[in-house]
């Protein structure tokens, strides 16, 4: 999946929205970052000193579930929104960031097909007890988005932890009324699911949705969350 020895080294700490370990404090406090260009995740870096993510870091599906090789994306873009900017993190205590794209297929899938689905995976490292705040801030934001209207429709947020899964971790299943491909209303509902880790002091959220907005299968939500946990593993541990 991660065919680029890629270094994503720090830069600055504001692209990344605000709250963080002081959930949700003030983000005016930290300064903005110039936009990176689109083929340059996006990144961030704290008074301690450069903090790099390679790409080892990110999910490294199985061989079975690979259709596209991952390529960067901005952070901003990765992460999704429900009800408010629940996954955004900035803060102070947030040393660096950055985002990959993948697509995904199924075991079963002949190779002519399209892929199943599409993964945008960010990864956060911070410092002190960032991490843990930064779930226990989601956690609690997510809790709180039990539905919101969207395009006329209602969507659904169901949250439940991970077991067995990092240090901790939270699987969010979306549901929304389903679209035809120009956008237009179509019969029965679509689900995604946010995967949202922690290992040590790095956070990775895998944003897992279904091609051109069909539903994902939640059969395969442990493969995924497994390799992002092998990612994290192998860079902090």
């Amino acid at each position: 999946m991660l065919g680029v020895p890629l270094l994503v080294t720090a830069l600055l700490a504001g692209a990344c929205g605000d709250g963080g370990g002081n959930d949700g404090g003030d983000a005016g406090a930290t300064p903005t970052a110039p936009a990176p260009s689109s083929a340059t995740p996006s990144a961030s870096q704290s008074s301690g000193g450069r903090v790099t993510i390679p790409t080892s870091a990110f999910a490294d599906l199985p061989a079975e579930l690979r259709k596209t090789e991952a390529q960067p994306m901005e952070v901003t873009d990765a992460l999704p929104e429900l009800c408010d900017q629940e996954f955004r993190s900035g803060g102070r205590s947030v040393t660096a960031s950055a985002a990959m794209t993948s697509a995904y297929k199924k075991p079963t899938d002949p190779p002519e097909n399209v892929p199943f689905g599409t993964l945008h995976q960010t990864v956060f490292a911070f410092e002190g007890t960032g991490a843990a705040d930064y779930l226990r801030r989601v956690r609690g934001a997510v809790e709180s988005c039990r539905s919101f209207k969207e395009s006329g429709g209602t969507v659904t947020v169901r949250s439940e932890p991970m077991a067995r899964t990092g240090d901790e971790a939270l699987l969010v299943t979306v549901t929304r009324p389903a679209t035809g491909l120009d956008g237009s209303p179509a019969e029965g509902q679509a689900t995604s699911q946010i995967i949202v880790i922690r290992v040590a002091d790095a956070v990775t959220v895998v944003h897992d949705q279904g091609w051109e907005g069909t539903s994902t299968d939640p059969a395969l939500s442990d493969d995924i969350a497994g390799a992002a946990v092998r990612g994290l593993d192998s860079w902090q541990r």
